[in-house]
């Protein structure tokens, strides 16, 4: 029987997700890439135990995340039966719907219809009631935002969702949609864009600036850059990488000479901190305290415990800023 760390809560820092009452730690555990049939449930089952001895109490989910679609949730719904049965109030638990899960015109996008029943499929593959954050995953292009936002606020209204949140919305978007849902009476908690030190395009198109002001909290995917910032591509693209797959995040092509030249000296600003270079691509995302938490994924519990170990230094100097914008963007 799994019996959690005593000193979880010792070292991790818990943030406020903008004006709500809600804490969130630093960092969080998303499972998109390592939680599926092709892994061995216990590895899956060992990266959650270690994430909550860590203090990561947050888990995060979409209907799609596997492969295949959904096997992320029912692998979470497997571990919390077996491991966290008796710590549910202690974690936070969210998932999206906005991508593709089933065939025909209800499967996709941001209609009511397609954004509960998805709703009551991810709560019925987690083995709960209601999961803490639901997500609309994508703005929907055809669908008025009335009725995206209409359907979360009614999660809510349900006891299917504690909070809601959007992700990959614009900032233009994301200002209509929390002023929308304001007027229903259900806050917008979060958003969850893609950011890192080589896609700043929230800092650029003024997200994160819109976020401010709405007083909402955000949650970076893709800190890493889809394990381009984890020091793998250093010496080029390794065989058993994700660019040397046909992996539609990343590609081949993406890894040239001027990147790896690049990614060489982010290693030696992340060594001269005591860092790993993934270590400093985390710490860039959460300095100052703009984002409320990163989301970070894992194959293995050491590669876990590699990537909490950044909250260990989050601050930087103005050099160092400096130096990391002229190595980015030159």
């Amino acid at each position: 029987m799994y019996t959690p760390d005593p000193d979880r809560y010792a070292d991790m820092p818990y943030r406020r997700t903008g004006r709500s009452g809600l804490k969130l730690p630093a960092l969080s555990l998303g499972l998109w890439h390592n939680f599926g049939p092709d892994r061995p449930a216990e590895t899956q089952r060992a990266i959650l135990r270690r994430a909550f001895d860590l203090g990561v109490t947050h888990f995060d989910l979409a209907n799609n995340y596997g492969p295949p679609p959904g096997a992320a949730e029912s692998a979470l719904g497997d571990a919390l039966k077996a491991d966290f049965t008796h710590h549910r109030d202690e974690l936070i638990v969210s998932t999206k719907a906005g991508y593709l899960m089933w065939p025909g015109p209800y499967g996709e996008w941001g209609s009511r219809k397609y954004l509960l029943s998805s709703l009551d499929q991810s709560l019925g593959r987690l083995g709960l009631d209601h999961v803490d954050i639901f997500y609309s995953h994508r703005p929907d292009p055809e669908t008025p935002l009335e009725e995206t936002m209409g359907a979360l606020h009614s999660a809510v209204q349900q006891g299917k969702a504690l909070y809601v949140g959007v992700s990959n919305y614009s900032a233009e978007q994301t200002r209509d949609a929390a002023r929308i849902l304001a007027e229903l009476g259900t806050p917008l908690l979060i958003h969850q864009p893609r950011y890192s030190m080589l896609d700043r395009r929230p800092e650029d198109e003024g997200l994160l600036d819109t976020l401010d002001e709405l007083r909402v909290g955000s949650i970076a995917y893709s800190p890493l850059e889809q394990g381009l910032l984890t020091g793998r591509y250093l010496d080029g693209i390794p065989e058993d990488s994700r660019a040397a797959s046909d992996s539609p995040f990343l590609s081949a092509d993406t890894v040239t000479e001027e990147l790896v030249s690049r990614l060489r000296t982010l290693n030696e600003i992340a060594a001269s901190r005591g860092q790993s270079l993934a270590q400093l691509a985390l710490a860039w995302v959460l300095r100052g305290g703009r984002v409320t938490s990163a989301l970070i994924g894992a194959s293995s519990p050491r590669q876990l415990e590699d990537s909490v170990a950044a909250i260990g230094n989050l601050e930087f100097g103005e050099d160092e800023l400096a130096r990391i914008d002229e190595v980015v963007k030159q």
